[in-house]
């Protein structure tokens, strides 16, 4: 009789699989080119082959950003191709990310292109500006990477709080529980110890915390509750 294969084996086998896919792209594309493969049993070292450096990851790094929504979004999450994005560094990235699912559908990993698409996009606003005026484009969001999922989910935080002069003290309750909600979003609370390093870096308790998570996650909206927390 065959042994059975657990659900795991099965992962494993396909990240076998994809590891010289990874090669073989960054082969094809050049320098320029970033391959990531991704196992999201482990979020906080899910790269587990890495060929090229264009995000500066190595093999036992962290997941970015784009991989903590995929996580929360757990198996309804889709393959998101061909969009643009900027690291903290201003690099211009032109990204794929496509979800890896075992026999059973459940997604467990991706596989991730990022091509520096900078010097091109820099030749290409010379070459408008030469040719004439052309209507402004919006800016492509800045997405988090690092090899430590601290530094991700701190990075996170940080872009969520620029352009606010307020203190956490001096936010209402239905901005208290919007920042929650945007952040559970980004799907930084499907990481382990998020919600405690979330609460550290706003000076408030773990309790509340993850009081505000729960109340973010029960109403769809925060203007209705009213008053101030």
């Amino acid at each position: 009789m065959a042994a059975e294969h657990s659900p795991d084996m099965e992962r494993d086998a396909i990240l076998a699989a994809l590891r010289p896919v990874v090669d073989g792209i960054v082969a094809t594309f050049g320098p320029m080119c970033e391959v990531v493969l991704h196992d999201y049993r482990q979020p906080e070292k899910s790269v587990v082959a890495v060929a090229g450096s264009v995000t500066g990851r190595d093999v036992g790094g962290a997941m970015s950003e784009i991989g903590m929504r995929i996580l929360a979004r757990g198996d309804e999450a889709a393959d998101d191709l061909n969009y643009v994005t900027r690291t903290g560094a201003r690099q211009l990235l032109k990204s794929s990310t496509m979800v890896l699912r075992d026999s059973a559908g459940a997604v467990f990993g991706a596989l991730c292109v990022n091509i520096d698409i900078t010097a091109v996009h820099e030749a290409q606003t010379l070459l408008g500006a030469l040719a004439g005026p052309s209507p402004a484009s919006a800016e492509p969001p800045v997405t988090a990477f690092g090899n430590d999922i601290d530094s991700v989910v701190d990075a996170i935080l940080d872009a969520h709080r620029l352009g606010q002069t307020q203190s956490w003290a001096g936010l209402g309750r239905a901005e208290r529980l919007d920042l929650f909600r945007s952040l559970d979003e980004h799907g930084v609370f499907a990481v382990r110890r998020a919600v405690e390093q979330v609460a550290a870096r706003l000076g408030i308790s773990r309790a509340s915390a993850y009081s505000y998570l729960s109340q973010a996650r029960a109403t769809t909206d925060p203007t209705t509750t009213g008053g101030h927390a």
